[in-house]
C-alpha cells in the first residue's frame, strides 16, 4: 500500500541542494508553466489533427505529457527516487525533441517551449542531485 499521506514528511527527510526552491515557488513555477504548455500543446494537436502538422509532430509532445504526469505519483506516491530521475529525464528530452520538430512548422509555437524547457532543466538538476544524495 501507497503511505502518500507522509509524502512531506519523507520529502522533507531528504538531502536536498541548498538551493532547493519552496513549495510555494515551485506552485508558483507551474502555475504559469500549465497555462502555456495548455494552450502550445493544444495548438500543435490541433494542428496536428486538421493535418496541417504532420501527425509525428504530436509525438514527443503526447509523451512528455504522459512523462509530465506520471512525475508525482512517482516521486510522491512510490518514493522511488531513480524512476523519478527516468522519468524527468523523459520530460526534459522530450521538450527538446518537440521543440526541434515544431520549429519547421512555427518557430512562434517552439520558442514558446522556452519557459518550460529553463524550468524543467532546473528541475532536473534538482531531481538528479537529490537521487545521487539520498
Amino acid at each position: 500500500m501507497l503511505e502518500s499521506w507522509n509524502w512531506q514528511a519523507w520529502y522533507q527527510a531528504l538531502t536536498k541542494p541548498s538551493w532547493t526552491p519552496s513549495g510555494e515557488t515551485i506552485g508558483i513555477i507551474w502555475s504559469i508553466l500549465y497555462p502555456i504548455i495548455f494552450v502550445t500543446f493544444g495548438i500543435i494537436f490541433y494542428k496536428v489533427y486538421k493535418k496541417k502538422f504532420k501527425s509525428y509532430v504530436a509525438t514527443p509532445f503526447i509523451i512528455n505529457l504522459l512523462a509530465n504526469f506520471a512525475f508525482t505519483p512517482i516521486q510522491f506516491g512510490l518514493k522511488n527516487l531513480p524512476l523519478a530521475a527516468l522519468d524527468i529525464l523523459i520530460v526534459w528530452v522530450t521538450i527538446i525533441w518537440g521543440m526541434k520538430i515544431v520549429w519547421k512548422y512555427s518557430k512562434i509555437l517552439s520558442l514558446a517551449q522556452i519557459p518550460y524547457l529553463i524550468w524543467v532543466t532546473i528541475a532536473t538538476i534538482l531531481q538528479l542531485s537529490i537521487t545521487l544524495s539520498n
